[in-house]
C-alpha cells in the first residue's frame, strides 16, 4: 500500500469514527457538564479520543504487516498505548482510583521500555553518559509524567490536538532533513489520526478528547521520542524541544502547586493556558498561539540542534527559557483570584 494514501485513509477513518462517537455520546448523554473548574460553558460530548487510538493502532498494524515497522517498535507503542487508552476509557466512563491508574501507567512504561531497550546513552554537553538502570528508571518516570501532563494540558478546545500535530509534523521534518526518512511514518500517521479528530475538536469543540485519547497521545509521543534517541541523542533533545509548550506549562504549574502545598491530584484551573483562555475570553487565540510557538520558535531551535551542531542541552535551555517566562507571565500555578 502507498503509505501516503494510508495517511489519507487514517484521517478519514479518524474523522468518521469521531462523528460516530459524537452521535453515540449525545444519544447516551455522555456529556462533559461544566462546573466551577471547567474551561468550557456548554455541555459537550466526551470520549472522542478513542477515534485517534483506533485509527492509529490500525495504521501501525498495517505498517507492521508490510514490514515497515519492526516488532519491538510495534509492541512497545501498540501495547503501552492500548493499555493507557483502556485505563483512560474506564476512567472516562466511571472512576479508576488514582493509585491504580498510576500503577497501570508505570506498567505500560516498563512494557514499552522493555521492548525499546530502555534509555540509550545520552549526549550531555559533548560527553556521552551511560546511565544504565538509573537511565531506565528516569525513562519510565519521563513516560509516566508525559502521559499525565498531556492529560493535564487537555483542558481547552483543540490544544492537545494542535500540539500533537505540530510536534509530529516537526519530527517528520527533522527526520527528512537528517536522512532518517524511514522513521517518518509513525509520527506522520499519528498526526493524521489526530487531524481527523481535530476537525471536530477545533474551537469551538463539538467533542472532547477524554483521558483515553490524551493519555494515549502522551505515552505514544514519549515512546516515539525514546525510539528516536536510539538513532541519535540529538533527536531526543529535539523531541524534548518540540514538546516544550506542554512540558514547561505543566511542570511549572506542578512545582508551584507543590511548593504551595496543594493536593496535586485535585482538579484545578491554574495552568498558564487556562489563565490565558480566561483572559482572552475564548480558546481559539490560545490554541492558535500554541501552533505558532511550535512552528516559529521550537521547530527552528530543534533544527539548529539536529542540523547545525547546537548542543542539545543548550538548545533545550534556549527553547525553554522564554516558555518559562511566558508561563510565569500567565500565572502558571497561581491560585485563581475571585
Amino acid at each position: 500500500m502507498n503509505h501516503w494514501w494510508l495517511a489519507v485513509a487514517v484521517i478519514g477513518c479518524s474523522f468518521a469514527f469521531t462523528y460516530w462517537l459524537r452521535r453515540y455520546a449525545l444519544h447516551k448523554s455522555l456529556l462533559d457538564i461544566p462546573n466551577g473548574r471547567s474551561s468550557h460553558t456548554v455541555p459537550t460530548p466526551r470520549g472522542g479520543g478513542v477515534a485517534i487510538v483506533v485509527s492509529y493502532l490500525l495504521a501501525l498494524a498495517v505498517l507492521y504487516g508490510e514490514g515497515v515497522l519492526k516488532l519491538p517498535d510495534f509492541a512497545a507503542m501498540g501495547g503501552a498505548g492500548l493499555a493507557v487508552a483502556a485505563l483512560g476509557f474506564l476512567d472516562d466512563h466511571g472512576h479508576v482510583a488514582a493509585r491504580w491508574r498510576l500503577s497501570g501507567h508505570f506498567l505500560a512504561a516498563v512494557w514499552a521500555l522493555s521492548w525499546l531497550g530502555g534509555l540509550p546513552p545520552v549526549s550531555l554537553f559533548g560527553a556521552t553518559l551511560e546511565l544504565s538502570w538509573l537511565g531506565h528508571g528516569l525513562a519510565a518516570l519521563y513516560l509516566v509524567w508525559l502521559l499525565n501532563l498531556y492529560n493535564f494540558m487537555d483542558g481547552i478546545d483543540g490544544i492537545a490536538s494542535v500540539e500533537a500535530v505540530c510536534v509530529c509534523l516537526g519530527a517528520v521534518l527533522l527526520y527528512v532533513l537528517g536522512g532518517h526518512a524511514e522513521l517518518i511514518w509513525q509520527p506522520l500517521l499519528l498526526a493524521a489520526a489526530v487531524l481527523g479528530f481535530l476537525i471536530w475538536n477545533f474551537p469551538p469543540a463539538k467533542i472532547f478528547m477524554g483521558d483515553a485519547g490524551s493519555g494515549f497521545l502522551g505515552i505514544t509521543l514519549g515512546v516515539l521520542s525514546l525510539q528516536a534517541a536510539w538513532i541519535s541523542s540529538q533527536l531526543l533533545w529535539a523531541w524534548l524541544i518540540l514538546l516544550g509548550v506542554f512540558i514547561v506549562d505543566a511542570t511549572v504549574t506542578l512545582i508551584r502547586r507543590l511548593v504551595r502545598g496543594d493536593k496535586i491530584y485535585e482538579a484545578h484551573r491554574s495552568h498558564a493556558y487556562q489563565f490565558a483562555s480566561r483572559k482572552y475570553g475564548k480558546h481559539l487565540p490560545v490554541t492558535s498561539a500554541v501552533g505558532v510557538i511550535n512552528l516559529f520558535w521550537l521547530l527552528p531551535v530543534a533544527i539548529a540542534v539536529t542540523q547545525f551542531g547546537m548542543d542539545g542541552v543548550v538548545g533545550l535551555i534556549v527553547a525553554y527559557v522564554p516558555l518559562v517566562i511566558l508561563a510565569l507571565g500567565f500565572r502558571a500555578g497561581e491560585l485563581e483570584r475571585g
